[in-house]
């Protein structure tokens, strides 16, 4: 992968479409056909993909290294095509802002065939280091690989403090894929972990905003609407095949993202949530990461996700998903709620409280939000 997507990056090779392994086969082939790869190379071998009626598709953009596949929001792949220009942006506009010395070296252990991942390898590749890949992070992992740079998703930050482990010899976690819960980053910073937060997507390159403040050459705005605005040269070219949904997207030279946020004061970004997760309940527009934030500094909470479920009253039922800090002292669930009340507005204060022992997770560590959903809704059918 890594001598791939050296070959991408400099030309010599063609451009190249990491994919999950692990993807059941009708998963695949929605994917193969969406996006439609020229050649399909794996561990037995490759072949050519079978060709649609009308022919071989387009090829990529003349500028293209990268195509990351992402899940649309209709349920149609997107392949987001991403010049070796805007990677290498990001790149050094990254190892710039952590302050990264020439030799240091990364540990890689997200799946490269998301963002995160394959921001780590380019990274790597500019600072002409080899990157310590491993499928999982842990203390062992951390303290053998001796890497000065990790990135990291919230919930294995998560399981590494809860394993009782400080940094060792790491010097920066840039933590993103997900919202990080306050009273994680309060944990994290008391076990002297150096956590940076990240905001960005895959049509950015990957992280894109370091602790709300944009990388050097982005400017992000907040239009009236509250949605999210990216500019400058981390961003994608367009997506693969989908003139329409690029057209969407891009205008200007400004990337029309799907997140609220604000820009505080001082200048910073403050990420609201995602604007197609926002909860509508009783007439009122609800912003899940905004009842999470309430609802981490409760007290009792390791972490939380809420979600809107279909209910015949309210519209949809705002809804919690906690993870207690204690498991065998879960958190008071008329607090929790009275916290929003008294915080958000009594809309915003949850329907149901369901204490879990973990969530469960896509393969790029984040929440998976729809199986929540599915299984907020089997509760509320059993009772």
């Amino acid at each position: 992968m890594l001598a791939a997507l050296a070959s991408a990056l400099d030309g010599s090779g063609p451009a190249i479409l990491p994919l999950d392994p692990a993807l059941p086969r009708p998963a695949l082939a929605k994917m193969l056909t969406a996006l439609a790869p020229a050649v399909v190379e794996t561990t037995e071998g490759t072949w050519h993909p079978h060709l649609p009626a009308s022919g071989p598709a387009a090829g990529v953009q003349a500028d293209t290294a990268v195509v990351i596949a992402t899940s649309g929001s209709t349920g149609v792949p997107k392949g987001v095509e991403l010049s070796a220009a805007a990677l290498y942006a990001s790149a050094t506009a990254s190892l710039r802002r952590v302050g990264a010395r020439p030799g240091d070296r990364w540990l890689c252990c997200l799946p490269s065939f998301y963002i995160g991942g394959l921001g780590v390898l380019v990274r790597s590749l500019v600072a002409g280091t080899d990157p310590v890949v491993t499928p999982s992070a842990s203390p062992q992992v951390l303290a053998a690989a001796d890497c000065p740079h990790v990135s990291l998703v919230p919930t294995q930050l998560r399981r590494l403090l809860d394993a009782g482990s400080g940094p060792g010899p790491v010097k920066t976690v840039l933590l993103g894929g997900a919202a990080a819960p306050a009273g994680l980053l309060a944990q994290a910073e008391r076990a002297g972990w150096p956590v940076v937060t990240t905001y960005g997507m895959s049509e950015t390159c990957g992280g894109c905003v370091y602790d709300g403040l944009p990388l050097d050459g982005v400017s992000v705005v907040v239009d009236a609407a509250g949605r999210i605005h990216v500019a400058g040269p981390v961003l994608f070219s367009g997506y693969r095949l989908q003139p329409s949904e690029t057209g969407a997207a891009l205008a200007g030279g400004w990337f029309r993202t799907a997140d609220l946020g604000e820009m505080t004061a001082d200048g910073r970004l403050l990420v609201r949530g995602r604007a197609d997760d926002v909860i509508i309940s009783g007439g009122s527009k609800i912003v899940p990461g905004e009842v999470e934030d309430v609802l981490a500094t409760g007290g009792g909470v390791a972490d939380v996700v809420v979600v809107g479920v279909p209910d015949p009253e309210w519209g949809e039922a705002v809804t919690a998903f906690v993870v207690p800090a204690d498991g065998g002292k879960p958190p008071d669930p008329e607090q929790l709620r009275a916290n929003v009340r008294d915080a958000l507005s009594a809309h915003a204060a949850p329907k149901s409280i369901l204490v879990v022992p973990e969530f469960p997770l896509l393969p790029s560590g984040k929440p998976d939000r729809a199986a929540l959903r599915e299984l907020a809704a089997a509760r509320r059918r059993e009772y």
